[in-house]
């Protein structure tokens, strides 16, 4: 009998082993997908096999989330006052922030989010959406994008999307780092220490 308790204290041990070990082998081999490309609030393509090389601090949000993706986007403009007084954003690290409702988020509502929390256009913190003109095959890439991280949403019909709540930060080769948290839970010390790391 005792025998056996090893035995399956020991199937158990590995079986939560091998699991952890999937999730974290998953994450660090995510990378963003090179066929895809949306448009910035500019209405300007933005193609992900040519973006610059540098850190990219990666958020999904939409222009309408009634709490954790506006908590997110302020938070992570302190974390952007931060790493200007380093000299390193813009240089060595860009923000983008990927809307996940491509229909009603079009170039001008980016804009008009981009101005309401005060993110300064200076080519380092880019807004991006679907092209209009080609919006159900750009809403498929963005959820390609989305989920090459394990990002998850859906829209329940009310137009309040369930998301996953995470932001991440990926390599100047698109590929994934680390996540962290967003809303209350985003820590920008945390985020800044992590980034300083990499450079």
């Amino acid at each position: 009998m005792k025998k056996i308790y090893i035995i399956c204290s020991i199937a158990v041990v590995i079986g939560i082993t091998a699991g952890i070990s999937f999730f974290v082998i998953r994450d660090m081999t995510s990378k963003i997908p090179e066929n895809i490309s949306l448009v910035t609030m500019h209405n300007e393509e933005y193609d992900f096999s040519n973006s610059d090389k540098k850190l990219k601090l990666v958020e999904f949000m939409y222009t309408h989330c009634p709490d954790i993706c506006p908590t997110t986007t302020q938070r992570m403009n302190l974390l952007k006052n931060d790493l200007s007084a380093e000299g390193v954003f813009g240089k060595n690290v860009e923000f983008l922030s990927i809307s996940i409702d491509p229909y009603r988020d079009t170039p001008e509502e980016m804009m008009n989010y981009m101005k309401t929390f005060d993110i300064e256009d200076d080519g380092n913190w880019t807004l991006l959406t679907g092209d209009q003109d080609n919006i159900k095959q750009d809403q498929k890439e963005i959820r390609e994008l989305a989920e090459s991280f394990q990002f998850q949403y859906r829209d329940p019909g009310d137009g309040f999307y369930v998301h996953s709540t995470f932001v991440f930060l990926l390599d100047e080769n698109n590929k994934f780092i680390k996540k962290f948290p967003m809303g209350e839970d985003f820590n920008k010390d945390d985020v800044f220490k992590k980034i300083m790391k990499e450079i």
